[in-house]
């Protein structure tokens, strides 16, 4: 983010984030044990660019919108915390590994801060549906789908951020 966005712009910015979320939940990939789909890609992104704060509302707006869209409307409020929850701490993850702060990319830091950021995501899901959902250990089984989710998410993250940082693209959205 740059001190020339304003608050129109960021906020116009963070919409967009927030639709590619939704949008890219919607695209799935039916796996033996589950799917994974699209929109952590766009949450990691959207951290990236938009900051821990407006990074963190769009993910989880846009992955919590998804799930009431799709049919799973039980999940949303776990969606939108912990959707919210990779955004922040991708964000501060990377910025506390990336204390260059400049052109030179850092790809290392990128991927530790969308691991632990996924890392959320598992967590998160597990504690919902083991107590929430009062499945209790039966919620391990949902585990090694939310795992491949998280490489998804850190496999395509990464793979766009770097594709899209240092250039002018990159640089009209403000990726880091």
């Amino acid at each position: 983010m740059t001190n020339t966005d304003t608050k129109t712009n960021l906020l116009c910015k963070t919409a967009v984030v927030a639709a590619l979320v939704c949008a890219g939940t919607f695209l799935s990939v039916p796996l033996p044990i589950g799917y994974f789909n699209l929109g952590d890609i766009f949450v990691l992104c959207g951290a990236w660019c938009l900051g821990p704060l407006w990074g963190a509302a769009a993910g989880g707006i846009g992955a919590m919108l998804a799930d009431i869209l799709m049919g799973y409307a039980s999940y949303a409020p776990a969606t939108l915390i912990i959707k919210a929850g990779i955004a922040a701490v991708a964000y501060a993850v990377y910025t506390a590994l990336n204390k260059k702060n400049s052109a030179e990319r850092n790809l290392p830091a990128r991927i530790l801060s969308a691991l632990c950021g996924e890392a959320v995501m598992v967590g998160g899901y597990f504690v919902f549906e083991a107590v929430f959902m009062g499945y209790g250990t039966g919620a391990l089984a949902s585990v090694p789908g939310n795992c491949l989710q998280a490489a998804a998410g850190i496999i395509g993250g990464c793979v766009i951020a770097e594709a899209l940082r240092g250039n002018r693209a990159g640089k009209f959205i403000g990726m880091r």
